[in-house]
């Protein structure tokens, strides 16, 4: 949940929002040795996930993806990124289920 949006009403109410991340990691290492910190912990990638939509409250979606691809991207493990950010029942004049942005972003 977090506010996103250019509209009165989504700049004081929470709306639900749906991330999609495909990370690209060197994953020999943690391949052979089985090891959490050989890897990215997606787990932490979450938590930064979450912390950028209830933190900030950018107008458009495309910063919103940007931001979450900036602090992914801050993990010097990571090589690139591709975020898929959807706004769930957004407030259009017809019928969406979703409206969404997709980037991609290296080093």
């Amino acid at each position: 949940m977090g506010i996103c949006g250019a509209l009165a009403i989504e700049r004081v109410q929470a709306q639900p929002f749906e991330v999609d991340l495909d990370v690209e990691v060197d994953l020999s290492v943690a391949g052979s040795s089985d090891e959490l910190v050989d890897t990215v912990d997606y787990g932490a990638l979450s938590q930064w996930v979450v912390a950028v939509i209830t933190d900030e409250q950018p107008i458009l979606l495309e910063r919103m993806a940007a931001r979450i691809a900036e602090v992914v991207l801050g993990d010097e493990r990571v090589v690139s990124v591709t975020v898929v950010v959807r706004k769930l029942r957004p407030p259009v004049p017809v019928e969406l289920s979703t409206s969404g942005v997709r980037i991609h972003r290296t080093r």
